[in-house]
């Protein structure tokens, strides 16, 4: 359903940007769970605290060893074959998340610009998003390099190829059910499915004590907004944004797809805001921090007439954690239930 109205500026390449969106072990979530009863506010209060550190919690026990060669799907339609993971290359943050908290952190040789947590932070950069340069990644000397369909240009990861580095390119992750995939095929490209069940084992458990905290009753009104004000980004989110998984999963509405957005991401209309009447804004930190935080964003058309803007009912998370759908997803779904449903 298309947006009544004019947009307030035009789309750009926002979604370049934003998709540019971890033997079982115990995480500061699980502990949190295991401590049950837990209320919401104690459980966001666990998941704050490990977010702030920006680390990672990984399996329990000893780095699980690769059994290889194994010839795993690729989601370009390719049968890819891993002989040697001594040294590896994922081309996403969400991905990287995944690889470190499997136990192979130690293997990585570089990190995409979305890997922001602090294991990854010493490790060069060599992509920016979606903007691959063969020759940053072929200097690296990966023996596996695993990417995402919209990775590209496909240029690039067709001379990374050709260079005899076998690439894995996997979908891209816009919902809770995705985590599990996603690792289970990480898991199996590296050799190491074990671990992989391992991992799903874990965020299965701690997604489950996540949403079983979610208060009872009403359910609020979530906007997604997707914004850069500096490069003149300003975009609700719909069905597929990602968010809206997030946000249902945490018991809420998801405002843009209740108004009949079916697209992930739609060019933000005062017109759109008004008929969505989200209760809260959902954003990530250097949107909101680019529209010159909360006072410049309910200076925007729109925002101030919703209840959200009126209350100034604003929600943000991390960049690199918002839309990860990685083994820190559970942490996230922590903070929304206690953000999104308190006073």
């Amino acid at each position: 359903m298309r947006i009544p109205g004019r947009p307030l500026v035009p789309l750009t390449l926002a979604l370049a940007l934003l998709t540019g969106a971890c033997a079982g072990g115990t995480s500061a979530s699980s502990s949190a769970a295991d401590a049950s009863p837990a209320s919401a506010s104690e459980r966001a209060a666990t998941a704050e605290k490990q977010l702030a550190k920006n680390t990672l919690v990984p399996l329990e026990g000893k780095a699980p060893a690769p059994e290889l060669p194994v010839t795993v799907d690729s989601s370009d339609g390719r049968r890819v074959t891993v002989k040697d993971a001594s040294r590896i290359l994922p081309l996403n943050g969400g991905v990287a998340e995944i690889v470190f908290t499997l136990g192979l952190g130690d293997r990585v040789v570089g990190r995409d610009i979305t890997a922001t947590f602090a294991e990854a932070k010493k490790l060069p950069q060599v992509t920016k998003a979606h903007d691959v340069s063969a020759e940053s990644v072929l200097s690296l000397r990966p023996t596996v390099v695993l990417a995402d369909t919209d990775t590209g240009p496909k240029e690039a990861v067709e001379q990374i190829r050709d260079a005899g580095i076998p690439v894995v390119v996997l979908d891209p992750a816009t919902k809770l059910a995705d985590v599990s995939t996603r690792t289970t095929r990480i898991a199996e490209a590296l050799g190491v499915p074990a671990a992989g069940k391992a991992l799903n084992s874990r965020i299965d458990n701690e997604l489950a004590a996540a949403r079983a905290a979610v208060p009872k009753g009403s359910k609020p009104k979530v906007a997604f907004l997707y914004m850069r004000g500096s490069a003149a980004v300003y975009l609700m989110g719909g069905k597929g944004s990602g968010a809206d998984s997030l946000i249902e999963a945490a018991g809420a509405v998801d405002a843009g797809v209740e108004a009949g957005l079916d697209r992930p991401f739609t060019p933000l209309t005062s017109e759109a805001l008004v008929t969505a009447r989200p209760d809260v804004i959902l954003m990530m930190d250097k949107g909101l921090e680019s529209v010159g935080g909360v006072d410049g964003l309910v200076e925007i058309p729109g925002i101030r007439e919703t209840p959200a803007g009126m209350n100034r009912r604003i929600v943000t998370l991390e960049d690199g954690v918002l839309l990860s759908f990685g083994p820190r997803t559970p942490l996230v779904i922590d903070i929304l239930v206690d953000r999104i449903h308190g006073t």
